[in-house]
């Protein structure tokens, strides 16, 4: 694919790429690789000016710059055709999709799968070899289920939705159109609920559901728990990494993104545009406001004001978590201070008991 072509695939304009200048600068381009590992015939990205260095030393035949004009004259020095935009990130996305697909299995029901005769099967599905789709589930148009998944009772699975190999959607469960269940997730498995009577701890029946917006995204081995009444929700364009776990009647907003072994535990509420960082916890009922971003291993608990950046366990503004941190990286200098500080009082206390006896 010719450079100019991917140019016109990205909907970008050649005003903003060395093509108005340097024409000729059209190079053939077979991949899209990192910039630091660029080959002849690959293009690559520049993401911001911390990244500028590899302008100058990037093998790539191409690159999707900022809108820098410092980048694009180096470029330009260095005969690479370049094409710049606001977010060079997306465009690296764009330019991938360009030369890769996910694997897509043909349409078809392998002929190993154990389908209950009361399963309503949408247009167009894909069922892999050693599924298991248990009475009343209802799968939509252009679901793609691999192999080995297992789908319990009155569960409902979205169109365009691709269920990756050995999850398992237990009872109940709703997930809704275009999302993507990675390999080993379980979602809507019984919520952790026990009583105590009489010494020994007895199960609370977890009877009510999960539920899944459209366009979620669950990571591998990530589990999300049902609950004793109501529904755990997760809402539209949700993201979650591998390993996450969420509690039962947690309500998780629109468009957040969870990284990898976040634990929320039970009845915890967030709002739009949450960001959590890897091993995140956040204990019981806690509630998390919009925009909020918290770094790895951060202890939430309580009420997390809408647009706070918090670090730390238990959990603290960013800035305050900074100079906490510098503290206790000079608490041994800080001890041996003490330590001469106190000798310095009792020999002064000694001199004065000396000269008052």
């Amino acid at each position: 694919m010719k450079f100019s072509d991917i140019v016109q695939q990205l909907d970008l304009t050649t005003e903003k790429s060395s093509l108005k200048p340097f024409p000729e600068r059209d190079p053939e381009i077979t991949a899209v690789t990192p910039v630091q590992a660029g080959t002849a015939g690959t293009i690559s990205y520049i993401e911001g000016q911390k990244f500028q260095a590899y302008v100058a030393t990037t093998e790539s035949s191409a690159l999707i710059l900022p809108e820098d004009p410092e980048m694009q004259a180096q470029a330009s020095d260095r005969g690479l055709a370049w094409v710049s935009m606001a977010e060079p990130r997306w465009g690296f996305a764009q330019a991938l999709a360009l030369f890769y697909q996910p694997y897509q299995p043909h349409p078809g029901i392998h002929p190993t799968a154990v389908i209950d005769e009361s399963v309503q099967l949408g247009k167009n599905v894909t069922i892999g070899a050693h599924v298991v789709i248990h009475p009343d589930a209802v799968i939509g148009d252009d679901v793609c289920i691999h192999a080995n998944v297992v789908i319990y009772p009155q569960t409902a699975i979205g169109d365009r939705t691709v269920l990756h190999a050995n999850c398992v959607i237990h009872e109940h469960t709703q997930i809704g159109a275009d999302c993507v269940v990675h390999s080993g997730a379980v979602i809507g498995s019984e919520g952790f609920g026990f009583i105590l009577r009489e010494g020994r701890w007895v199960k609370i029946p977890q009877s009510g559901r999960t539920i899944l917006e459209a366009e979620v995204e669950v990571g591998c081995n990530t589990t999300i728990d049902r609950p004793s009444v109501g529904e755990t929700r997760i809402q539209a364009n949700t993201k979650l990494d591998n390993l996450v776990h969420i509690g039962h009647n947690c309500q998780i907003g629109p468009s957040c993104v969870m990284a990898a072994q976040v634990g929320l535990a039970g009845q915890v509420e967030t709002a739009d545009h949450v960001i959590l960082g890897g091993q995140v916890g956040a204990a019981n009922q806690t509630s998390i406001g919009a925009n909020v971003q918290a770094g790895a291993k951060a202890g939430l608990h309580g009420k997390i004001a809408p647009g706070s950046i918090v670090m730390g366990n238990p959990a603290s503004p960013y800035r305050t978590f900074l100079k906490s941190s510098a503290i206790y990286n000079r608490l041994p200098q800080m001890q041996h201070t003490l330590k001469e500080l106190q000798q310095q009082v009792a020999t002064l206390q000694q001199q004065i008991e000396t000269l008052n006896p």
